[in-house]
C-alpha cells in the first residue's frame, strides 16, 4: 500500500470517529435530560391524581412541557446518529449486522413507534382522556423511555464484549451480556442526576428571582433535592461496579484509565501476542477525562447530602447562596454523562467489536472527502438541534407556568363556510 493510500485510510477513519463521537455525545445530552425528566413528570401527575391539588397539574404541564421539547429535539438527533452510523461503519453491518442490528432495530420499534404514539396521546389526551387513563400513558412513555435506552445499551454492550453468535438466534445472549445491566443502571442513576439538578437549578433561578409562583417552584425544588442523592449514590455505585467488569473484559482500558504505565507495556505484549502488531494502548487523554468524572461525581455526591440538610426550615432558600449554587451547577451532570460516554467508547480502541473487529476494517472505504463533507454537514445540524433546542427550553423555563397553551383543549370552530350565512 502506498503512503498516500495509508494517510487516505487514517484520514477517513479519524474523520468517521469524530463524526460518531460528534453525534453520539450530542445526542446523549437530550437522551440523559429525556430519561431525568420524564421521572418527575410522572411523579408529578401521579401525585395530581392521587390528591387532585391544581398545583401537581400545573407542575406536570410546566415540566411536561421542557420534557416535550428536549423530546422532540433528542429525536432528530437519533435519527442523524443513526444515519451517519449508516454511512461511516458499513464494515460493522456487514460482520455484525444481525447481532447488533438486532439491538438497534428494537430500539427503533420501541423509541420511534411505541414511545411516540403514547407521548403523542399524553400531550393531546389533557382534558379528552380521564385522569386516570392519562396516567397511565406517561407511565408507559418514561417505562418505553427506558426500555429503549436499555436496548441502545444491549447493542453497545456487543461491541464491549460480543457473547453470543454473530448471527442472532434469540435475544437471550444480549440480555445476559455482563457488561450490560450495570452501565444501564449507571446510565439511569447518572440521567436522574441530569434531570434533578435541571429541575432544581430552574426552579433556584426562579426563586432568586422572587417570582409570584413561590409555591410551585418551591415545591419542584424540594422534590428535585430529595431525588437528587437517590441519583448521585446511585450513579456512584453502578458505576464502581463497571470497574469489576472492565477489570475482566477490558484490562487495557482500566490500566489506562488508572495511568499504570506498566501495566499497558505488559498488556500490550500480550494483546501483540494474541492478536498481531498494533497499538493496543487507547488514547491517554480518557485517564483524564476519567478522573474529571469520578471527582465531579463525588462532589455532586457531597453537594446532593448538603442540599437535603439545607432542606430543613427551608434553609436552601432562605440562605440564598445554594439557590445560585444549583443554578451554576446545571450544565455540570450534562458535561459528567458525555465525559463518561467518551470514557466507555473511545477506551475500546483500537477496536469497534472488541478483540474481533478494529476500527479500521469497521469504517466504511470512502474518500476521506467525502467523509470530511459528511462530518460538516452532521456537525453543523446537531450543533442547530443544540442551540434551538436549549434556546426553546430556556424560553419555556423563564416564562414559567403562567404559559398554560400546553394541555388545552382548543375551542370548537364553526365551519368556515357557515361565518357567512
Amino acid at each position: 500500500m502506498r503512503h498516500s493510500d495509508i494517510g487516505e485510510e487514517m484520514d477517513t477513519l479519524l474523520l468517521a470517529r469524530l463524526q460518531f463521537a460528534t453525534t453520539a455525545s450530542t445526542h446523549f445530552l437530550f437522551v440523559s435530560l429525556s430519561l431525568g425528566l420524564v421521572v418527575f413528570v410522572v411523579a408529578m401527575e401521579t401525585a395530581y391524581v392521587v390528591t387532585g391539588r391544581a398545583l401537581f397539574e400545573r407542575m406536570t404541564k410546566f415540566w411536561g412541557r421542557l420534557y416535550v421539547v428536549n423530546y422532540g429535539v433528542g429525536i432528530i438527533g437519533g435519527i442523524v446518529m443513526e444515519l451517519q452510523l449508516g454511512l461511516n461503519w458499513s464494515g460493522l453491518t456487514q460482520a455484525f449486522g444481525d447481532a447488533f442490528g438486532g439491538a438497534l432495530a428494537m430500539e427503533t420499534l420501541v423509541a420511534f413507534f411505541v414511545e411516540a404514539t403514547l407521548l403523542g396521546a399524553w400531550i393531546f389526551g389533557w382534558g379528552v382522556l380521564g385522569r386516570k387513563t392519562h396516567l397511565v400513558l406517561i407511565w408507559l412513555v418514561a417505562i418505553t423511555a427506558y426500555v429503549s435506552a436499555m436496548w441502545i445499551l444491549a447493542a453497545n454492550a456487543f461491541l464491549q464484549h460480543p457473547i453470543g453468535d454473530t448471527h442472532l438466534t434469540g435475544f437471550g445472549a444480549l440480555l445476559s451480556n455482563p457488561n450490560l445491566w450495570d452501565a444501564f443502571l449507571h446510565v439511569a442513576a447518572a440521567s436522574l442526576v441530569v434531570g434533578s439538578v435541571f429541575v432544581a437549578g430552574v426552579s433556584a433561578w426562579h426563586l432568586i428571582r422572587r417570582t409570584e409562583e413561590a409555591t410551585f417552584f418551591r415545591r419542584s425544588l424540594r422534590m428535585a433535592v430529595a431525588v437528587l442523592p437517590v441519583g448521585t449514590f446511585a450513579a456512584v455505585h453502578w458505576g464502581m461496579l463497571q470497574i469489576l467488569v472492565i477489570t475482566a473484559n477490558q484490562p487495557m482500558k482500566l490500566a489506562v484509565m488508572e495511568g499504570d504505565p506498566a501495566r499497558m507495556a505488559n498488556l500490550q505484549r500480550q494483546l501483540t501476542e494474541a492478536y498481531g502488531p498494533g497499538d493496543y494502548v487507547p488514547p491517554q487523554w480518557i485517564e483524564t477525562a476519567f478522573q474529571v468524572m469520578t471527582q465531579a461525581g463525588f462532589g455532586l455526591v457531597l453537594l446532593s447530602v448538603v442540599l437535603v440538610v439545607l432542606l430543613r426550615r427551608d434553609w436552601l432558600i432562605r440562605l440564598r447562596v445554594p439557590l445560585y449554587a444549583l443554578v451554576a451547577v446545571i450544565p455540570v451532570p450534562f458535561a459528567l454523562v458525555v465525559l463518561g460516554w467518551l470514557v466507555r467508547e473511545v477506551g475500546r480502541q483500537p477496536w469497534t467489536v472488541y478483540g474481533l473487529l478494529s476500527t479500521g476494517e469497521a469504517v466504511t472505504d470512502v474518500p476521506a472527502g467525502a467523509v470530511l463533507v459528511s462530518f460538516v454537514a452532521t456537525t453543523l445540524v446537531m450543533l442547530a438541534l443544540v442551540v434551538t433546542g436549549y434556546w426553546l427550553i430556556a424560553r419555556l423555563a423563564r416564562r414559567g407556568p403562567e404559559d398554560d397553551t400546553f394541555g388545552s383543549r382548543l375551542e370548537t370552530l364553526e365551519p368556515v363556510g357557515t361565518t357567512a350565512l
